[in-house]
């Protein structure tokens, strides 16, 4: 190992430590919980993480009678600290905050209420406050993975990526994208269109449009609801989509030939089961390849064995450490987007 990737190592190692929870908050074990969960603007039904988190919450609701949860949407920005507040005023035990558009009203709330637990999806800004438990992933992991698949089904060595906003969070489904293409494919061009919305279908589907005018068969999003655009893009020009988040093979089977995973619903989970258990930790809560936190989708029905079996050894590569995924547009100064 090279003394560049050794550096590089440490520096992950440590800023995984310095991203640890804060110590568990021991209370008294309830005998029963309300969890309340605030959706960003994308909706319940975004196809993404608040479906995906949702989703991990019913489930779990329907297993364990002690646990009582609901949802707000919010149809836009104005709505996240009165949908928040609603949930505070009816007492509920733990409040999750869908998504790094939250942090602001999430900050306020908590800060205006200590005794009142939260969690926040794809946030770390309120990583000081006891009270606010940070889940994050290490989404570029898996944005690397289904880079790989990219790298190798394109056959115009031109692919394409679609994000739904620019920001230090959602830059790295970028990073990861670009690294695993270019790993397995160093010559491949990656077009890159920044649809600054989450819930602009057609937008993200013109900007899709444009790039499989220009000859990219492959396309991945980043876009939250916006992807839904870049599906179906994908399948009125007949050329590949990758998903993020869930699984979206089943939005178009002949189409969506994997996504990169990103399991809100573990980590929802997890959080709501230790404040029943009466432990609760604020800081942040990593979650990653290793743990089951992020990955590449099941289906794997339209990849040849050949790349299963590429995607298998970069994953066994990032576990390893021998591959060691960019964080920073200086590690990925191929990502354009800002």
């Amino acid at each position: 190992m090279n003394m560049k990737k050794i550096s590089a190592v440490i520096l992950a190692a440590s800023m995984v430590l310095g991203m640890m929870p804060m110590a568990a908050v021991a209370d008294e074990a309830p005998e029963s919980i309300k969890v309340g969960m605030v959706t960003d603007a994308g909706g319940i039904n975004d196809q993404s993480f608040n479906q995906s988190a949702w989703e991990g919450l019913e489930a779990l609701a329907e297993e364990n009678d002690a646990i009582e949860v609901n949802y707000l949407e919010s149809a836009t920005d104005a709505d996240y600290a009165a949908n928040i507040q609603t949930f505070i005023d009816e007492g509920y035990d733990l409040i999750i905050c869908g998504g790094f558009m939250l942090a602001g009203a999430t900050r306020e709330a908590a800060e205006a209420n200590p005794d009142q637990k939260f969690a926040i999806v794809d946030d770390a800004s309120n990583a000081d406050l006891e009270n606010v438990a940070c889940l994050m992933f290490s989404q570029e992991q898996a944005s690397y993975l289904v880079g790989v698949v990219a790298g190798m089904m394109t056959k115009s060595n031109k692919i394409g990526y679609v994000q739904g906003q620019v920001t230090d969070t959602m830059n790295l489904f970028g990073y990861g994208y670009i690294a695993g293409a270019q790993s397995v494919n160093p010559d491949i061009e990656v077009m890159q269109f920044n649809v600054n919305s989450f819930t602009d279908a057609a937008t993200a589907s013109a900007g899709a449009t444009d790039m499989i005018t220009n000859g990219a068969d492959v396309i991945y999003h980043a876009a939250g609801g916006s992807g839904a655009g870049v599906i179906q893009a994908c399948v009125d020009n007949d050329i590949y989509a990758i998903g993020v988040d869930t699984d979206q093979s089943y939005l178009a089977p002949e189409t969506v030939i994997t996504s990169a995973m990103k399991r809100v619903d573990i980590a929802v989970t997890s959080i709501t089961e230790g404040v029943l258990e009466g432990e609760f930790a604020g800081g942040v809560h990593q979650y990653s390849l290793e743990d089951g936190g992020v990955d590449i989708a099941p289906t794997q029905d339209l990849l040849p064995d050949d790349v299963i079996a590429a995607v298998e050894a970069a994953k066994e590569s990032i576990l390893s450490g021998d591959v060691v995924v960019p964080t920073t547009a200086e590690e990925c100064p191929d990502f354009v987007l800002e």
